[in-house]
């Protein structure tokens, strides 16, 4: 039989302020949501998203909030808040019907999408890290040439 931990390891650190629901809503991320990886599947955008959405959400995991007042209290501007809507739509976390959200339960792992083929020069000169840097020596090598 093994040795159990001793409970003052686990003892709060300020005891008074111990979070307490008392009677408000609580929100709350399963602790899978670490330990399972879907922190870190998410990008900075889709995990402040994210995170308002699960404080935002009633008991069903349901909220009303307009993307202006969303935009507001994340500082996203439009465009990278509906990225991360829909990148959040597609790993499975939320649920949108264009009024209301729904934060859903944890899928059993996280969605990571498949990254696409590079077959084009545009697509290796925006997404292919060895590409990127040929072109950006190759940029600096024809400056110090023209000197």
């Amino acid at each position: 039989m093994s040795a159990a931990r001793p409970t003052a390891q686990r003892a709060p650190i300020v005891a008074e302020r111990v979070r307490r629901i008392d009677g408000q809503s609580f929100a709350f991320l399963p602790h899978r949501f670490l330990r399972d990886g879907f922190f870190a599947a998410l990008s900075a955008d889709e995990l402040s998203l994210y995170v308002m959405l699960v404080l935002a959400a009633d008991r069903f995991g349901v909220s009303f909030y307009h993307y202006d007042s969303i935009c507001s209290m994340t500082q996203m501007p439009l465009e990278r808040y509906l990225e991360a809507r829909q990148a959040l739509i597609r790993k499975d976390l939320i649920a949108f019907d264009g009024t209301r959200f729904q934060v859903l339960s944890l899928p059993a792992r996280p969605l990571v999408p498949t990254p696409r083929a590079l077959q084009t020069d545009e697509d290796f000169e925006a997404d292919d890290p060895a590409t990127v840097r040929h072109l950006i020596q190759s940029t600096f090598s024809s400056r110090r040439s023209s000197r």
